[in-house]
């Protein structure tokens, strides 16, 4: 895929998840989170090369710039939209799905000092409310949606909504009556 049709495959997702968004300029121009991405691939594509200075100060300058950190280790997938982005972390070893809509305040964060996968995997069309912390290596599953200011300390499966602190989940309202998933498969120890 072109670098061209990339971006306008953003713009247009940002349109569609936000009301408010007036036009494809606007969007380009303006919107942070979508610039925080952009940087990040930038970023992102040096540290798969090895180089680990310059992405870090790419990766500074644009939390600078956007108030959105994401680590240049962290793998980010296709349309992956942050609105009202200021103070939105993502760490190193995070993975985002496609289609993912991540609000301000968010934290996928790491536990501990260990090496290896430490941060969260987020599945594709997941919805990540406004001061959610998902927190250590566990897995979100694809159509969730994370409840603003949830602390997640758990695995959710798929079609789970998860609030509260430690959050709880419960079936996702709206999920298709053959794929809503048996209580047992909410959580994945």
């Amino acid at each position: 895929m072109s670098l061209f049709s990339r971006i306008r495959e953003d713009v247009l997702a940002a349109k569609a998840h936000d009301p408010a968004a007036r036009g494809a300029a606007s969007v380009f121009f303006i919107y942070s989170g979508l610039h925080a991405v952009w940087w990040h691939r930038v970023a992102h594509a040096l540290w798969k090369r090895g180089m680990r200075f310059l992405p870090r100060a790419i990766s500074q300058l644009n939390r600078f710039l956007t108030g959105i950190e994401i680590h240049p280790g962290a793998t980010l997938g296709r349309r992956l939209f942050i609105d009202h982005g200021m103070g939105v972390v993502i760490g190193e070893t995070a993975v985002v799905g496609d289609d993912v809509l991540i609000y301000h305040g968010v934290t996928l964060g790491g536990t501990g000092h260990g090496r290896g996968k430490r941060h969260p995997t987020i599945g594709d069309r997941v919805v990540i409310g406004a001061g959610a912390k998902l927190l250590g290596d566990i897995e979100i599953g694809h159509d969730s949606a994370v409840g603003s200011n949830a602390v997640v300390v758990r695995s959710a499966g798929p079609w789970t909504t998860l609030t509260g602190i430690p959050a709880q989940g419960r079936p996702r309202r709206g999920a298709p009556l053959a794929e809503k998933p048996d209580m047992a498969d909410f959580y994945v120890i």
